[in-house]
């Protein structure tokens, strides 16, 4: 039996708290009964859009690892916690004096982190050092020289300011690999006072919004639901729709598919691939003239 094409793309899930990114790759797997992956984890107790990539849409995952990412973020001050967000325990507890919080400061403070910079990972975390994540030394308390990786804060916005809890509700755009948690920890110790990341929602993951995203329940409730699901799987062809185009005659098809290479005079790159129909059939990349099929649906 022909598998269903449908199934091949994106599916853009409102991750809830309590579950991690595999949890959420696992459910979908079996609830459409095809592979799945995922892009850019999200902790467990961080909630916002988690793209799930299905079926043969997990071979387009070396196109997407380099997106931008907009969250919001609620950093609690006056607590400094083990693993920089509501998971660790408590290490330290100071007062935060009000004048601190006056929105002309704490926007002021917020304005200095944007650009770009060195941040270094918090030790609780899924880095990898010497084969080992860094999460595995911080709980054996290892210490290990941790270096600082480049990021860059495009976007940084004051939301709100909650005097009673202590709290500031601020967005960041941001570039791949930026951790929030240190973030917020970065602009407590600016602000003079310790703090830690209590809650965090990604808006955004490249041109994947939340406002698109679903959540798990509803997504098992019309896994049998085609035109649900036609609706809410965004295509390889409409995923890929950055790259240009090139169509492939009859001539050639044959050839193409069979992993040869055909002569294309134009640029090196990724190119979407349509047949003498102009029917979408995937990607190829073209090196030295020379076009060579990637990922074919």
């Amino acid at each position: 039996m022909e598998r269903n094409k449908l199934m091949d793309g994106i599916i853009l899930i409102n991750k809830e708290k309590d579950y991690t990114s595999n949890d959420v790759v696992q459910i979908v797997k079996h609830t459409l009964k095809e592979k799945t992956g995922h892009i850019g984890t999200l902790d467990p107790n961080a909630t916002g859009v988690l793209p799930i990539l299905v079926g043969k849409g997990t071979k387009i995952s070396k196109y997407l690892i380099n997106h931008d990412k907009v969250y919001e973020a609620v950093l609690q001050l006056g607590v400094k916690t083990e693993t920089a967000d509501g998971e660790g325990k408590i290490i330290e507890e100071r007062d935060v004096e009000q004048e601190i919080l006056q929105q002309e400061n704490v926007e002021k403070i917020l304005k200095t982190f944007l650009g770009k910079s060195k941040q270094i990972p918090p030790m609780y975390s899924a880095i990898k050092i010497n084969g080992r994540k860094l999460y595995d030394y911080a709980r054996n308390e290892q210490n290990i020289d941790i270096k600082p990786r480049s990021i860059e804060i495009y976007e940084i916005n004051l939301i709100r300011i909650n005097l009673c809890e202590n709290q500031i509700i601020f967005s960041v755009k941001c570039s791949k690999g930026t951790y929030i948690r240190t973030l917020c920890e970065n602009i407590a110790e600016k602000l003079n006072t310790i703090g830690y990341m209590k809650e965090l929602k990604r808006i955004q993951v490249g041109d994947f919004n939340i406002k698109d995203g679903i959540k798990i329940t509803e997504l098992k409730k019309n896994k049998d639901n085609n035109a649900y699901l036609n609706e809410h799987i965004i295509s390889i062809e409409k995923v890929v729709n950055i790259f240009k185009r090139v169509q492939i005659d009859e001539n050639e098809i044959k050839r193409f598919l069979n992993g040869m290479k055909v002569e294309r005079k134009t640029k090196d790159g990724i190119y979407r691939i349509y047949d003498s129909k102009n029917e979408f059939i995937g990607t190829g990349t073209i090196q030295n003239q020379l076009l060579k099929r990637d990922v074919i649906i």
